[in-house]
């Protein structure tokens, strides 16, 4: 088995110092040290099966990467009250709710989508936003708009309350 390379001095001499279950014990989080430069570093190992393929629409193919899906959601849920540990679960719980070996990238959106409106209006409109490439602001309104008729609600906010809840939000 070929040596864990160290992130800061590329040396292939590292130990393990500890070694316990992470995320509920789907993985297993290491902390090691470099023998040459006495660095510390964290390393994650993690069960993989056969690899989801995502479908992209230029027709390329990629292997799904929850670390990209996190980094995306985290962006969305940036100071709303939605906790890591619901972000992690769902990128990371991702491959196991896919029952084929390829999904399509559209496909991965709209799963996300359905998890972000279900936990935060605010987070599922930023995410939309750029999955849908939204180019003005009556984009937006007009989707806000939907959102709450959606959840039946008789009153539209207006243009003035959509920019105080997006300076709060900043």
């Amino acid at each position: 088995m070929a040596a864990l390379k160290c992130p800061f001095c590329s040396s292939d001499d590292t130990r393990v110092v500890n070694s316990r279950p992470s995320d509920e014990g789907a993985a297993i989080r290491r902390r090691r040290e470099c023998n040459v430069c006495h660095r510390r570093f964290t390393t994650y190992e993690r069960a993989q099966f056969e690899a989801l393929m995502v479908r992209k629409r230029s027709g390329r193919r990629e292997v799904f990467d929850p670390d990209k899906l996190l980094a995306k959601l985290s962006i969305a849920c940036n100071k709303r009250p939605i906790t890591d540990k619901q972000l992690r679960g769902f990128a990371y719980g991702f491959e196991d709710d896919v029952s084929t070996p390829e999904i399509d990238s559209e496909e991965i959106g709209r799963r996300t989508l359905a998890f972000l409106k279900a936990l935060d209006d605010v987070a599922y409109i930023r995410f939309l936003s750029v999955y849908r490439d939204f180019d003005s602001v009556d984009r937006f309104i007009e989707e806000i708009r939907q959102l709450g008729s959606n959840r039946g609600e008789t009153t539209q906010p207006t243009l003035e309350q959509l920019a105080e809840e997006s300076a709060r939000d900043t």
